[in-house]
C-alpha cells in the first residue's frame, strides 16, 4: 500500500531506476496478488520468500535473502516502509553494507515496547540516514530521541496518496451493493496478535461482535491469521452463526475501502485504517491499548476502545455523537512527490 505511490512517482523520473522487492512476509496469495493488481504495480524485481514463522525466523530469512540481492546489485539507496519484520531486516542489511537506508513512515511511536512493531520502528529509525515522517508529532519523537534534525523530513502520509490514486475506482466499485448490504453497518478488520492469538482475547472479540450486531449489522473481512485462529480455537462457527455478522474473505484494497467509505463505524487494529478514517471523517474504533498514530485521536476520528465498548460506540456513531476531527497537515495525496524530490536532492548527484 505504501510502496505503490512512491514507486509510480519514481518510475516517471529519469535520474533513477526503482525496483520492488517482495519480501514475502505478507505471503497470502489472495491478499498479495489483489493488492498488486489494484495498485497497478509491476511484478517485483525480487521475491525473497520469507514466509511465516517466529519473529527471529522471518527477520533472519529476510536478511539472508536480501543481503544476497544487495551484494549482486548494490542499490544506491534502500527505501524501507512501515514497521514489519521485513522493514527492520532490510534496514539492518543496508546499514551493515553501508548502503543508505531511507525509512518511509518514520518516527511513529506507541511507547509500548511489548509490541514487536515498536522495536522494529526504533531499530529502523536508528540505522536510517533519511527519515520521512507522516506528521509533526513523529518529528518530535525523533528529535526527543536525539536524531539529527538534518535527517528528518516531514513528507506527509503516503496512505492518503494510495487512497486518492484509487478513489475513482473505489467510488465506482459499490462493493456494498455487490454484497447485498443495505443501510447502516460496521466494517471490521482485526489481525494483531494481541487480539487474535489467544483464545481468551479472540473469544471476547467474538462475543463483542455478536453483541454489536444487535445495534448495527457487522461486515467482517477476515484476515488469514484471524481465520486460522478462529478455526484453531473452535470459534468460527459461533461467529458465523451470529445473525447480524457477515464474514467475508480477505478483500483487495478497492473493495475494502469501498466498504469503509460507506460504513457507519470502522472497527480495526490496523494502523492504515486509523489514518484513512481520519482523512475521510469516518468514526473509527481501534481495539488496542495504544496507537503509534496518536494524531488520529488528537486531531482525527479515531478512539481507542475495549471490545465490550463496541455496542455503545455503535450507538454514538449512529446518533452522530462522534468527534468529527480534521485532516492533519500534509495528508493531501502529494506525499510521494515530496518523497521523490527528497530522494533526488539527497542522491541524484
Amino acid at each position: 500500500m505504501k510502496v505503490a505511490p512512491l514507486y509510480h512517482a519514481l518510475a516517471s523520473e529519469s535520474w533513477c531506476t526503482a525496483r520492488i522487492v517482495h519480501t514475502g512476509q505478507h505471503y497470502d496469495a489472495n491478499m498479495s496478488d489483489a493488492f498488486f493488481r489494484d495498485l497497478c504495480l509491476p511484478e517485483p524485481a525480487h521475491h525473497l520468500g520469507s514466509g511465516s514463522g517466529s519473529h527471529a525466523e522471518q527477520t533472519g530469512r529476510t536478511m539472508i535473502a536480501y543481503e544476497a540481492v544487495c551484494a549482486r546489485e548494490r542499490p544506491a539507496a534502500i527505501v524501507v516502509v512501515g514497521d514489519v519484520n521485513a522493514t527492520v531486516a532490510c534496514a539492518l542489511v543496508g546499514a551493515k553494507l553501508c548502503i543508505p537506508v531511507v525509512h518511509l513512515e518514520a518516527g511513529l511511536r506507541s511507547g509500548d515496547r511489548r509490541m514487536p512493531e515498536e522495536i522494529n520502528r526504533l531499530v529502523t529509525d536508528t540505522v536510517s540516514e533519511l527519515l520521512w515522517t507522516p506528521s509533526k508529532d513523529a518529528d518530535a519523537n525523533l528529535l526527543a530521541e536525539g536524531v539529527d534534525a538534518a535527517k528528518i523530513q516531514c513528507v506527509g502520509n503516503i496512505m492518503i496518496d494510495s487512497f486518492e490514486m484509487l478513489r475513482p475506482r473505489i467510488e465506482a466499485a459499490n462493493t456494498r451493493a455487490r454484497l447485498g448490504i443495505s443501510g447502516a453497518y460496521a466494517m471490521v478488520t482485526l489481525h494483531r496478535p494481541s487480539n487474535v492469538d489467544t483464545r481468551e482475547s479472540l473469544a471476547a472479540l467474538v462475543q463483542a461482535l455478536t453483541e454489536l450486531g444487535r445495534e448495527l449489522p457487522v461486515v467482517f473481512a477476515v484476515h488469514p491469521r484471524t481465520q486460522r485462529r478462529l478455526e484453531e480455537f473452535a470459534l468460527l462457527d459461533t461467529l458465523a452463526a451470529a445473525p447480524a455478522v457477515r464474514l467475508t474473505a480477505p478483500l483487495g484494497y478497492i473493495e475494502f475501502m469501498s466498504l469503509v467509505m460507506s460504513c457507519t463505524l470502522a472497527i480495526t487494529d490496523s494502523g492504515g485504517v486509523q489514518e484513512e478514517t481520519t482523512y475521510l471523517g469516518i468514526p473509527c474504533a481501534t481495539l488496542r491499548e495504544n496507537t503509534e498514530r496518536p494524531i488520529t485521536i488528537s486531531a482525527g476520528t479515531n478512539r481507542l476502545l475495549k471490545p465490550a465498548e463496541l455496542a455503545t460506540a455503535a450507538q454514538a456513531a449512529r446518533a452522530g455523537d462522534w468527534p468529527r476531527g480534521r485532516r492533519p497537515e500534509l495528508w493531501d495525496g502529494q506525499t510521494a512527490a515530496r518523497a521523490a524530490a527528497s530522494l533526488r536532492r539527497r542522491f541524484a548527484a
